[in-house]
C-alpha cells in the first residue's frame, strides 16, 4: 500500500547473469524493466517473479523458500514461483511472472506475463493454496459432482471477501451474492487500530478492492443488508426488509462484535468502540478535538489504540484487571516488554484496577481515583456473531461448530473466520481463533469446499500486532500451555517466545526474527498433516 518511487536492487535480470550467481535453493534480488523481481532456483528451474509481496510491500527476496513457493517475511503471504498467484492469505492479488530464459551458463529475464486477480489459473482449480502433505493430493484433483447455481455469503469481512474471491479464481460461474451489514465493506480492519487511526495511512488505503471490482467480476455486493432469520428447510436467506435470498450453499462468516460495557456513563456519546470502519472514523474525529484519552482494556486492540492516540499527541491512559498487559496470550517476557515500550512513549497504566463509571469529562476507577477523560475506548474483548446460527439451530460450542472441511451441523451450510470453531489437526482440539489472516484463509478453504473439493482445513493460525515501531508476530495456537523458551531479549527487539505444553511448541511469538517465525508456521504445517 502507498509508496514511492521503487529503488531497484541487485544485477539487471533483463541482461542475464551467470547460472552459478544463484545457488540451489536460493533466491536473488535484482530487477527488470524498472520493477524489483526475485530470481529463485529449485535445482534446474529458475523461477522469477515480482519481488514486492502484493499485501503491504513486504520484501519476498527476505522471506522463505516452501518447494515452489515464497512466503513474505512480514505478514506471511504465501505466492507461487510458477505463476505469482497469491497462493496464501492475507495476499490477495498476484505478482507478476517473468518468463525465464537460460542459454548455455547464463540467464535472463525474457518480459512478464501479468492478469486479471481473479481470473482461474491451473493451480486454482487444482486446489493449491500452499505446501501440503501428500495425503491431500487426491483432493486436489478433485470436482464437484454439480456446481451450485447459487452461493450466499452472509458477511463481507476478511472470511467472506476471501470467500467471495476465490470462487471466481476456482472459475466458479454460478451466481454469488455477499450480505454487508455495513456500507463500506470489504475494507482493511487490521489497519484501523493501527495506522489509519495513527493518521500515517489514508482512507483511500484502506478498501480491500476498487469501486466496481465486485461488479466487474459479477459478486453482487449487497451493503446495508440486515439479515433477519436463515430457512434453511427452503434454502433462503432473509432480510429485515423482507426480501430473501435462496441459495444452494450458504457461508456464514458473521465475525465478531465488541464485548460492551454496562458501567454507568457507558452510553456517552464519547466511548468508543473499535471494530468497524465507522467505529474509527468515529473516533478519529473525537480525537481531533481531545487531549486526554482513557482506553479499558489492555487488549491488542486497546493497546493499538493507546499506541495509535500518543501518535496524535494525544495523552493516554490503560485501565485493566491483569497485572500485565497481554500475559494471558504473550507470557511474562513479552508482556514486561509491551509495558515497558508503551510507558516509553507516555502512556500511564491502572493495572488490577477497573472502570466503575464513565463522567462527561473524566472515569471513575475501583481504586477511588479519577482520570480526566475527553475519549473513553473500550477495548475489552470480542464476541462471535452466532446469533443467526443459534436461531437456525446449529450445532454451537463458544462459536459454530464446523467440520474439517468448515462445514455446520446443517449440510451444504458453512462457517469461517470468527465465528467457527473447528477441529485443529496440530493441537488435536477444537478451537476458535479471531485473527485476520485466519480468517482470510479459512474463507478460502470455505470456497474450495462448496464447490465440493474436499479440502480440509489445517493452515496454522498467524496474526500480527503493531505498537510503535514494533511488530509482534505470532504464529500457532496457545490458549494454555507449561513451559516457555525465550530466546533473545525483548528490550533488545530480537526475540522468540516459545509456548510448549508437554514438550511440543504450540505457539511461537517473536519480534524481528521473520525467518524464524516463518519457519515455525512451516514446521506446524508439516507435523499437521503428517
Amino acid at each position: 500500500m502507498g509508496g514511492g518511487q521503487e529503488e531497484l536492487k541487485g544485477p539487471d535480470l533483463s541482461s542475464g547473469i551467470p547460472l552459478t550467481d544463484i545457488a540451489d535453493g536460493a533466491m536473488l534480488l535484482g530487477h527488470a524493466e524498472g520493477e524489483s523481481v526475485l530470481l529463485a532456483r529449485r535445482g534446474n528451474e529458475i523461477f522469477a517473479i515480482g519481488a514486492t509481496c502484493s499485501h503491504y510491500s513486504g520484501p519476498l527476496a527476505e522471506g522463505l523458500l516452501v518447494e515452489d513457493t515464497v512466503r513474505c517475511p512480514w505478514h506471511h503471504a504465501c505466492f507461487s514461483l510458477r505463476t505469482g498467484e497469491a497462493v496464501g492469505a492475507p495476499a490477495l492479488n498476484p505478482v507478476s511472472c517473468w518468463r525465464v530464459e537460460r542459454t548455455g551458463d547464463r540467464v535472463r529475464l525474457a518480459g512478464k506475463t501479468d492478469r486479471d486477480p481473479l481470473a482461474p489459473s491451473d493451480e486454482d482449480k487444482r486446489g493449491v493454496t500452499r505446501t501440503r502433505a501428500k495425503a491431500h493430493a487426491a483432493s486436489r484433483q478433485a470436482s464437484p459432482a454439480r456446481a451450485p447455481e447459487s452461493i450466499v455469503i452472509i458477511g463481507a469481512g476478511a472470511a467472506g471477501n476471501a470467500s467471495a474471491e476465490m470462487l471466481r479464481r476456482l472459475g466458479y460461474a454460478g451466481r454469488i451474492t455477499m450480505l454487508d451489514a455495513e456500507q463500506d465493506s470489504p475494507y482493511d480492519r487490521p489497519n484501523l487500530s493501527k495506522d489509519y487511526l495513527a493518521g500515517n495511512a489514508p482512507e483511500e488505503w484502506i478498501p480491500l478492492r476498487p469501486p466496481g471490482f465486485h461488479a466487474e467480476h459479477d459478486i453482487d455486493l449487497v451493503h446495508n443488508a440486515q439479515v433477519s432469520a436463515l430457512d434453511l428447510p427452503k434454502r433462503e436467506v432473509q432480510l429485515a426488509g423482507g426480501r430473501a435470498y435462496g441459495f444452494d450453499r450458504l457461508l456464514l462468516a458473521t465475525g465478531a462484535e465488541p464485548v460492551r460495557l454496562s458501567l454507568p456513563g457507558a452510553d456517552r456519546a464519547h466511548v468508543h468502540y473499535l471494530r468497524s470502519l465507522a467505529d474509527s472514523r468515529a473516533i478519529i474525529a473525537k480525537a481531533k478535538q481531545s487531549k486526554r484519552a482513557v482506553v479499558i482494556g489492555a487488549s491488542f486492540i486497546g493497546l493499538e489504540v493507546a499506541a495509535s492516540l500518543r501518535k496524535r499527541e494525544i495523552e493516554v491512559h490503560v485501565v485493566a484487571p491483569e497485572k500485565l498487559p497481554l500475559e494471558r496470550v504473550m507470557g511474562t517476557a513479552l508482556a514486561t516488554f509491551v509495558k515497558a515500550l508503551h510507558e516509553e512513549h507516555g502512556v500511564v497504566f491502572h493495572l488490577e484496577d477497573t472502570a466503575t463509571a464513565i463522567g462527561d469529562r473524566d472515569v471513575t476507577l475501583k481504586s477511588g481515583g479519577t482520570l480526566a477523560a475527553d475519549l473513553v475506548v473500550v477495548g475489552v474483548g470480542v464476541r462471535p456473531r452466532i446469533g443467526l446460527a443459534e436461531q437456525a439451530k446449529l450445532a454451537i460450542d463458544r462459536g459454530v461448530t464446523v467440520s474439517e472441511f468448515l462445514e455446520t451441523s446443517a449440510p451444504q451450510v458453512f462457517a469461517a473466520g470468527d465465528i467457527a470453531r473447528y477441529p485443529d489437526p496440530y493441537t488435536g482440539e477444537r478451537i476458535r481463533v479471531e485473527h485476520w489472516v485466519h480468517a482470510e484463509r479459512q474463507g478460502q478453504a470455505a470456497a474450495r469446499n462448496m464447490l465440493g473439493l474436499g479440502w480440509p482445513y489445517d493452515d496454522v493460525p498467524f496474526f500480527w500486532s503493531a505498537h510503535y515501531d514494533v511488530s509482534i508476530n505470532y504464529v500457532g495456537h496457545a490458549e494454555h500451555w507449561d513451559a516457555v523458551e525465550v530466546d533473545g531479549d525483548p528490550a533488545a527487539r530480537d526475540v522468540a517466545v516459545r509456548f510448549k505444553r508437554g514438550g511440543r511448541t504450540l505457539a511461537v511469538a517473536s519480534i524481528f526474527r521473520d525467518i524464524e517465525s516463518l519457519k515455525a508456521e512451516v514446521d506446524m504445517e508439516l507435523q499437521a498433516t503428517s
